[in-house]
């Protein structure tokens, strides 16, 4: 048989080798002193007496596997134990990720600080448990980098502490009270999400008193037209566009503030569209901010997806771990960076006591570290 010109059939199999588990044994000598009749140990080298028992690459892969795996400690041993070879207690584990926190506890801290100075945020929060305790996960995303807080409280304290009462960029948000006081009390620009205002007129339109169900109507036809106009932005030129936007968004306060039912949904709605109308539609004037709070509703689901497999902390050390590990996790998704990458970076300089890699994006769009 000859073989015909086309092209050959070929199939690439991928599989894995054994772990290349490397065991490093370090020896102290003991000296005696004549003079002082003491006995004295050589001094380890610092990363192994600052990393302990398991290596840089080893101690970033426990790192990982709880992290972004969300495996258990009792998962991590297993895994150990079964493909790695070595058996090590869930203490031990536990003292490894707080290692690993302690080498994420400084670019963590520079992305809140940096905070303040962001032209733009979106910002939501969920609810993280703690031995039965009720706390909360604050998310505030920005441009190129999701920072993860857990607090105690779910107040506008929160966002003054972590922002500051001179902020001066817009938060995207939902109408929670807590950013309508922070806007009282400091005069912070608030950009409403209008996915959520579009989901609680959609709801009026389902009640069954029929002029709340008309006046959900109307205003959802005019929150239609509004997204068509928006739709339509590189269709038009820029004066025409902004023109019809004013346009869009002078009909939707109309339609929410005049003919209004005596339904306690449609009025309670009303007032709110009367005392906080403008902040719905701060993306007109201000460009590149988005008229809904997708982006940190997005952000956030990991840690919703996390709190349902781990079932939340135990303590304030873990609750530490996970907001680093979360911004971590966030923050080289948003950057187009690998996550094992970062946390191998982390610790090989926390180990060596030198400085850990920042997670600050640099100036024009490069990344540092």
């Amino acid at each position: 048989m000859r073989q015909k010109g086309g092209l050959v059939h070929v199939v690439q199999q991928v599989d894995i080798r054994e772990p290349p588990r490397t065991i490093e044994q370090h020896t102290c000598p003991e000296y005696w002193c004549d003079r002082c009749a003491k006995g004295y140990k050589a001094p380890l080298p610092s990363h192994v007496a600052r990393g302990g028992i398991l290596g840089p690459r080893l101690t970033a892969l426990v790192a990982y596997l709880k992290g972004v795996c969300h495996a258990s400690f009792s998962t991590v041993r297993k895994f150990l134990r079964d493909i790695v070879g070595l058996t090590i207690s869930r203490g031990q584990l536990a003292k490894v990720i707080a290692k690993v926190s302690e080498a994420l506890q400084r670019p963590y801290e520079e992305l809140l600080a940096d905070l303040r100075g962001q032209a733009r945020l979106n910002v939501d929060e969920t609810g993280h448990k703690d031995q039965g305790e009720r706390l909360w996960t604050w998310c505030f995303r920005a441009e190129l980098y999701t920072l993860f807080k857990i607090d105690p409280r779910r107040s506008a304290d929160v966002l003054l502490e972590v922002l500051g009462a001179e902020f001066d960029g817009v938060l995207g948000c939902d109408c929670f009270s807590a950013y309508r006081r922070y806007m009282r009390e400091c005069g912070v620009r608030l950009q409403f999400c209008l996915a959520h205002l579009i989901r609680e007129v959609k709801y009026l339109t389902t009640l069954p008193d029929a002029p709340t169900r008309r006046y959900g109507e109307r205003l959802r036809e005019a929150l239609r037209r509004l997204f068509q106009v928006i739709h339509c932005q590189g269709e038009l030129s820029a004066a025409d566009f902004g023109t019809r936007l004013q346009a869009a968004r002078a009909e939707v306060l109309r339609c929410g503030t005049s003919a209004v039912p005596e339904g306690k949904h449609s009025q309670a709605l009303a007032k709110r569209l009367r005392k906080y109308g403008e902040s719905y539609f701060t993306f007109i004037t201000t460009p590149g901010l988005e008229p809904t709070n997708n982006l940190a509703e997005q952000a956030i689901r990991f840690v919703v997806i996390d709190r349902h497999i781990t079932q939340g902390t135990r303590a304030e050390t873990g609750q530490r771990w996970c907001e680093r590990i979360w911004t971590v996790i966030a923050t080289c998704t948003q950057q187009g960076r690998s996550v094992w990458e970062c946390l191998q970076a982390a610790v090989q300089a926390w180990s060596v006591e030198e400085e850990v890699p920042t997670l600050l994006p640099c100036e024009g769009g490069a990344k540092r570290g």
